[in-house]
C-alpha cells in the first residue's frame, strides 16, 4: 500500500493502478455511491485532482492484512486551489485552504489484486476543512 498511495495515487500515475486492483474492482466510496471497474475508479480518482492538484497520501498509521483481506489507515493532504465540479455546470470557487484528513481503505483480494475496495473518511469534515461547510 505504501507504493501505491505514496507513489501511484499522489502522482496520478493511473496506468499503474492494475498492479493493485483487479480490471473488475467494486469500489465502495465514503458517500455511499459505488463504482465498478478499474476504469470508473480511475474517472473517481482522478475528479479529486481537479480541484486540489497537489492531493496526496504520504502517511500511513497502520496496515494489516489477515487472509485475503487488507487495512489500511492514513493521512489524504491537499490544497483547494481550483473550482471544484458541482454538477449541473455549477463549480465551488477555490478557498485556498489546506485539508488534512484521516482515511482508510479495506481491501479484499484475489489472484493478487484487489477486487473490492470501501473508502473511508468523513466527508463532512472534509468539507469543513475546504471552506464549504459549518
Amino acid at each position: 500500500f505504501d507504493e501505491l498511495d505514496y507513489d501511484v495515487f499522489s502522482n496520478e500515475k493511473w496506468d499503474r493502478l492494475h498492479e493493485s486492483h483487479g480490471q473488475n474492482i467494486l469500489v465502495h466510496w465514503p458517500d455511499g455511491h459505488t463504482t465498478t471497474g478499474i476504469q470508473q475508479h480511475i474517472t473517481g480518482l482522478k475528479a479529486m485532482f481537479v480541484y486540489a492538484p497537489d492531493t496526496q497520501i504520504k502517511q500511513h498509521r497502520f496496515k494489516l492484512a489477515h487472509g485475503n483481506e487488507t487495512a489500511v489507515a492514513g493521512v489524504m493532504t491537499g490544497t483547494f486551489t481550483k473550482p471544484m465540479p458541482l454538477g449541473d455546470g455549477k463549480f465551488a470557487q477555490p478557498t485556498g485552504k489546506k485539508f488534512s484528513l484521516p482515511m482508510a481503505t479495506f481491501g479484499i483480494w484475489k489472484d493478487g489484486v484487489m477486487v473490492e475496495e470501501f473508502l473511508y473518511w468523513d466527508n463532512q469534515s472534509f468539507m469543513k476543512q475546504l471552506g464549504l461547510a459549518q
